[in-house]
């Protein structure tokens, strides 16, 4: 038998048979926010692949060969959608379109509760996850995915989903309290691209992104000049880098306009599952988690503007 068309044949019943013995439902999830979400309502009951890791920027992420397959072999496969993985679309759309069931869980959203996209035509801001309020739809939207993916757990499902969203909405009442140690005033948050509007329209911040939505372009000259220019005019103490994008711009802005860098956020990417930062209330952030992510930001916007 020749070689090549042997191995295809071995590589065929090994993938054959793990399916066949495996049991779990295979999930494979875009971003590391989702992946939170189905770690916390799928549990133990789902065999879970992350595509992007911490750090990884999703607006210019393209797949791999071990992503495809992945994607491949994938009862269900979730993804944010609103044009977050612009790279990965024609990816997701080709797998669809092979029997895998794929699900932009952030179009659940309601249309009404969605910010307009500035980089996209009738578009819309992809970051939904930085309004827990809407972020309550995503988690509804994985709970009936994989429900219908695997009925048998569907009432586990949906016990797990309750609690998570009772986690999440307990810390946006948090994030709110502590905000309150911020003046009004100083509610101006400056980072390196538009992934806080929504945070900023449900807490109450101006938000200014140096390069836009997306991170597919790149600030121009005007962009930054502009940038320090309005720090110097309202005296903002400190601005931030991100997490997923590089810190060139925002350090330069902070030279041009005498602001300090108050921080790193998480933007795009949660941080590594594990990796502990510890709060100015001693309490300690998992920043690999969204809960832990969301309350490490605030804490950190807050010791910067706060002063």
């Amino acid at each position: 038998m020749n070689s090549i068309l042997l191995r295809v044949l071995l590589l065929t019943i090994g993938l054959f048979a793990a399916t066949a013995v495996h049991g779990k439902l295979r999930v494979v999830v875009s971003t590391s926010q989702i992946a939170d979400i189905v770690r916390n309502v799928g549990g133990r009951d789902v065999d879970l692949t992350v595509l992007m890791g911490p750090g990884v920027d999703p607006h210019l992420y393209k797949a791999t060969a071990r992503d495809v397959i992945s994607l491949q072999r994938a009862d269900l496969i979730l993804y944010n959608g609103l044009h977050l993985e612009g790279r990965l679309a024609e990816t997701f759309s080709k797998v669809n379109k092979q029997g895998r069931t794929v699900v932009a869980v952030g179009e659940a959203i309601p249309k009404d509760r969605l910010l307009a996209s500035a980089d996209y035509e009738d578009a819309h801001d992809p970051h939904v996850w930085f309004d827990p309020e809407l972020w309550a739809f995503v988690i509804d939207a994985v709970k009936s995915s994989l429900s219908k993916a695997d009925p048998s757990k569907a009432a586990v499902f949906e016990q797990r989903a309750a609690l998570y969203s009772a986690e999440v909405e307990a810390v946006a009442l948090w994030a709110r309290e502590r905000i309150q140690a911020i003046p009004e005033s100083a509610r101006v948050l400056v980072t390196s691209h538009d992934a806080y509007n929504y945070f900023g329209r449900a807490f109450g911040f101006q938000v200014v992104g140096v390069q836009g939505v997306s991170t597919a372009t790149e600030a121009g000259i005007a962009d930054i000049t502009n940038t320090a220019d309005f720090i110097k005019r309202r005296r903002i103490p400190a601005i931030f880098v991100e997490s997923s994008v590089s810190p060139a711009t925002i350090e330069r802005i902070s030279r041009d306009s005498g602001a300090s860098v108050g921080g790193e956020l998480f933007s795009d990417a949660l941080g590594a599952l594990g990796e502990m930062h510890e709060g100015s209330d001693g309490e300690r952030y998992d920043v690999g988690t969204y809960l832990g992510m969301f309350k490490y930001n605030v804490d950190t916007i807050v010791n910067a503007l706060g002063k």
